[in-house]
């Protein structure tokens, strides 16, 4: 009996210390959702001495979602990538926009080629806040919203933020990109298609522009004609490397879980804030409304995910222990 007493208080300080294990191990998850009318590329790049998800790049078909599982403390970009083909000849797969020059689906540490609509994250960073954005520093190819969910609240400025609109249309002459039958993909029949919207940085390289050289300081690079196309279509978007005031996000830390849904309906979609004073909706170029967040029901995908391989090893060398003290 003795033994087995022992072995009890030694499985329950195991799963004591694995319970904490875990939840410092896997802590977040980001639901990747196309609603888009075309197949897109997800594109992820973790960040310098963050480990990397599950995958570095997929392929999404228009409707369908993928959850990841997310490390505590990660910080990463992800983006979408379109128009892409792989190449008969050489084999290599490759992107109108957003391609990461890894000539496969998987990026495997390739970045994003501008101009591609960007989110960004650093996960339990400063007081163990999450910091999220959507940056359109680099330019825009497609739609992208992000949207919190299962944040405790009353925490930071816990809210969806993006860009809902399709700007390639409405682009200025001078920052279109434009595919031509001479683009990687050439094969999808996109000939003369505005695929993206560059940045003015981009285009035209200037200091003032990119806030480098005698512009390198909040004081002295503030925002342009250009940047402020990209800033009315998408208010709470970083629109040029000194926005900071108005695209910066936070999130408790903790279970929070993230969808990121590209071309996210207008209409359909409705608020996630868990802050009953964060702003709810998004202003679109137009001057309405349209509320922001996931039909998508994020907290509940990332709810019923399968446990991972890992708990369940553990977990089978706890009844192991708990088997042998009785035996014994």
């Amino acid at each position: 009996m003795a033994a087995a007493a022992a072995a009890c208080r030694s499985l329950g300080l195991f799963l004591a210390v694995l319970a904490v294990s875990f939840s410092g191990v896997w802590s977040k998850s980001f639901t990747i959702t196309n609603n888009c009318g075309y197949t897109v590329w997800p594109g992820i790049l973790s960040g310098a001495g963050s480990p990397s998800l599950d995958t570095t790049g997929f392929e999404l078909p228009p409707g369908a979602s993928q959850t990841l599982q997310a490390p505590a403390g990660w910080s990463g970009r992800l983006w979408g990538r379109t128009l892409c083909t792989t190449n008969g000849t050489t084999n290599k797969f490759a992107c109108a926009t957003g391609d990461c020059g890894s000539g496969a689906v998987a990026c495997g540490g390739g970045n994003a080629a501008p101009p591609a609509t960007l989110a960004e994250f650093t996960l339990d960073g400063s007081s163990g806040m999450d910091f999220y954005d959507v940056s359109l520093v680099d330019g825009y190819n497609l739609p992208l919203l992000v949207a919190p969910s299962g944040a405790s609240p009353g925490a930071g400025n816990c809210a969806p933020t993006g860009c809902l609109v399709d700007l390639n249309a409405a682009c200025p002459a001078d920052l279109r990109v434009v595919v031509t039958s001479s683009s990687a993909a050439a094969d999808v029949n996109a000939d003369g298609v505005v695929a993206a919207c560059k940045s003015a940085c981009l285009a035209f390289g200037s200091p003032q522009y990119c806030c480098s050289g005698e512009y390198a300081s909040p004081g002295t690079c503030g925002p342009s004609a250009y940047s402020e196309f990209f800033k009315n279509a998408c208010p709470r978007a970083y629109s040029y490397a000194y926005d900071d005031a108005t695209s910066t996000f936070t999130c408790a830390g903790g279970d929070t879980a993230y969808t990121v849904t590209f071309c996210p309906g207008t209409n359909s979609v409705k608020s996630s804030s868990p802050n009953s004073g964060a702003p709810g909706d998004l202003p679109l170029i137009n001057g309405t409304m349209a509320s922001a967040g996931g039909d998508q029901q994020v907290g509940t995908a990332a709810a019923t995910q399968s446990t991972p391989r890992t708990l369940v090893v553990l977990l089978g060398a706890a009844l192991v222990m708990l088997a042998g003290g009785a035996l014994s």
